[in-house]
């Protein structure tokens, strides 16, 4: 069953993922060599409490974490754990919050200090990639749209488009219908209407498309080991240019502010 939002529970929405947004922006700041994911998790964890929201992914279906942090060759769904981060890893944090009723649900991958060129090269054209989706988001315009503009731009450069994972609609669940795929072709798919909020998540391996599920039954990795990135914003449908629910810009401010975190990609 497809939702769609009235004006209204489109504006709680846009409460829930700045607050995500917001969230992101505090992971930002202290992320760098020594820290731990677990660190990460709780800090997460206090301060969407603080703000008077619950946090989206933990028990869901079981998942025993408050957030998301997918490191180097993990695409998504990764656990927060003891072990230290690097320099030169990169890792992916998914965070969700429940505020008003309404989920917000978006994810940003940062850089530790030095990585390769092709790293970055995968970090700028994934984060392009979110952009070009987002500009399919409009009244008149198929699901297959957005999926066709993500999986071009990443395709030409020669990376693996996951199949296995994909965007969704959000709402009042974290996962609604429809679902929204990275590929797809141009016309094709779910005509989209006014107020229909998606979650649009480019997943992006530098090798092959393949991944597959660890054994802790969440974790899913690249199949060839190769580097995956994520990003993802949450979006409003609207008639000419879509409505970016979340932002990214307090962390992308918070990413600039911290030296140990490598933007060069800008």
């Amino acid at each position: 069953m497809i939702l769609y939002k009235t004006n209204e529970e489109v504006e709680l929405m846009q409460i829930s993922a700045l607050l995500v947004s917001d969230t992101l922006a505090e992971v930002a700041k202290i992320l760098k060599p020594g820290v731990t994911t677990l660190e990460i998790d709780k800090i997460a964890n206090e301060f969407i409490l603080d703000n008077g929201a619950v946090p989206s992914f933990y028990n869901y279906n079981g998942f025993p974490f408050h957030i998301i942090t997918s490191v180097n060759d993990v695409v998504v769904h990764g656990f927060p754990t003891k072990d230290e981060l690097k320099d030169g890893d990169i890792i992916s944090v998914d965070v969700g919050t429940i505020k008003n009723g309404f989920h917000g649900d978006h994810a940003y991958t940062f850089i530790i200090g030095e990585v390769s060129q092709a790293v970055l090269n995968l970090v700028k054209t994934t984060k392009e990639s979110l952009f070009l989706g987002i500009k399919e988001a409009v009244v008149g315009k198929r699901i297959g749209d957005i999926g066709a503009a993500i999986q071009s731009h990443n395709e030409k450069q020669g990376y693996g488009v996951v199949r296995d994972l994909v965007g969704h609609g959000l709402g009042k669940d974290m996962h609604e219908d429809p679902q929204v795929p990275n590929y797809g072709r141009k016309g094709n798919g779910l005509l989209l209407r006014e107020n229909l909020v998606l979650a649009i998540e480019p997943m992006i391996n530098m090798g092959k498309k393949d991944v597959f599920l660890d054994e802790d039954g969440w974790t899913i990795r690249t199949a060839d080991g190769s580097p995956s990135v994520h990003f993802e914003h949450d979006v409003c449908v609207k008639k000419g240019e879509a409505l970016i629910l979340s932002n990214y810009a307090p962390i992308e401010a918070a990413e600039k502010q911290n030296s140990n975190l490598n933007t060069s990609y800008y």
